[in-house]
């Protein structure tokens, strides 16, 4: 390293150090809802966080911006060993259980109508989702203790097969039609949804199946980290019936179901048309920056550990967070995830602002992207002819 590089290590600072913490406030918005709530006596309080994430977060990305800013590549060996991030995202895990134990005691019983419990089921399940991303930056480490507290950081949501599909299965097939994780162009989020509930879980299986038959063992035991991990749902969940009850069942089922349905929206947003091409040898070509959705909203970015800077996690998965990098060549979403999720509630607006922008990434050329199947011959008598000209940005 030489004397120019070592200081210029020296001299950067992370300007967004302490704001990392921000992850934390989403884990505590149900907690925060609760109390006004509770001490104001108005209702609309228990939907304050789905408002917020939906409404609150999108206005303040507009308002605050991107930050496209990197870390000196000299300097990031001292801030991935910096523990104080790994802090940031440990601190999320006692707030999100304490959100989701206390969420079930309030809907069971706290004496609330139907429609504030509804809303503290969505709410909580909004935790729930966030720890899935929680899970997902803690579980591409190498420390056992990161690894199993992604585990235990999945069990709210029901989805710790995520834990295996994710690294071993979306990391290798992302943008292919091969990855049920990979959104195609044209593929509205309700069609994509049941594609990459069902295709996760059966990866998954299948995954840990092939992994323990090597080793001469059973898919049926207890080395299997689906069943392992899955087990701690079943604990968490019957121990909140057996103290408050079987009533609390389709509580904690619901707001899971809300928390797996935040990651596959994310999942739909991140790679929406994208495709590594296949190289002579008939193997896919490796993932590049430009294979995945980026956004550099910076309030998003802060509360998520950076998740949108998704191109960097995907080139580099054992890349902490507050080191990821942003890439020129990495296509770009015109808002951060927090707006973007709203636009994949509706297909038609998604694919107004999405489409055109698939189709100015491959400079016109269609044929180039991953295109949903049913309306493959749609989509190219639609923007075959397309000239990269006449591609609006």
């Amino acid at each position: 390293m030489t004397t120019q590089t070592l200081s210029e290590a020296a001299n950067w600072k992370d300007g967004k150090r302490r704001l990392w913490m921000m992850g934390v406030l989403w884990p505590a918005l149900p907690l925060i809802s609760a109390a006004l709530a509770l001490s104001t006596g108005v209702g609309l309080f228990w939907w304050l966080t789905p408002v917020v994430i939906y409404g609150v977060l999108p206005l303040l990305d507009k308002l605050v911006g991107e930050d496209t800013n990197n870390a000196p590549e000299s300097a990031v060996a001292a801030l991935e060993n910096d523990r104080y991030y790994r802090l940031a995202t440990f601190l999320f895990i006692p707030v999100q259980y304490l959100s989701v134990i206390g969420g079930a005691w309030l809907a069971v019983r706290g004496g609330l109508p139907v429609p504030d419990i509804l809303g503290l089921a969505v709410s909580v399940g909004l935790v729930s989702g966030a720890g899935i991303n929680t899970a997902h930056e803690l579980g591409h480490k190498r420390e056992n203790l990161e690894r199993w507290l992604a585990r235990i950081t999945l069990a709210p949501a029901m989805y710790g097969h995520f834990y295996v599909e994710h690294n071993r299965g979306h990391h290798v097939r992302v943008a292919t039609p091969e990855d049920p994780a990979s959104s195609r162009l044209g593929e509205s989020f309700y069609a994509f949804w049941p594609r990459s509930v069902i295709g996760s879980l059966t990866s998954a299986w299948h995954l840990e199946k092939l992994r323990l038959e090597r080793q001469g063992k059973s898919v049926w035991n207890w080395r299997n980290d689906n069943l392992q991990s899955w087990a701690m749902t079943l604990v968490l969940f019957g121990g909140l019936a057996l103290w408050l009850g079987p009533i609390v069942l389709p509580f904690l089922i619901f707001q899971g179901f809300i928390g797996f349905s935040l990651l596959e929206v994310v999942n739909y947003l991140e790679h929406y048309g994208l495709v590594r091409q296949k190289e002579a040898s008939g193997r896919y070509e490796r993932c590049k920056p430009e294979h995945s959705w980026n956004s550099n909203h910076t309030v998003t970015n802060l509360m998520l550990y950076h998740l949108q800077r998704h191109s960097d996690h995907h080139a580099n998965p054992m890349r902490r967070y507050q080191a990821l990098r942003h890439f020129e060549q990495a296509p770009q979403l015109p808002s951060g995830y927090a707006g973007m999720i709203v636009v994949a509630m509706i297909p038609p607006l998604w694919r107004s602002l999405m489409d055109k922008r698939v189709l100015a990434h491959y400079n016109g050329d269609v044929t180039r992207a991953n295109i949903h199947p049913p309306v493959r011959e749609k989509i190219l008598a639609q923007y075959g002819a397309a000239h990269p000209q006449s591609v609006e940005a």
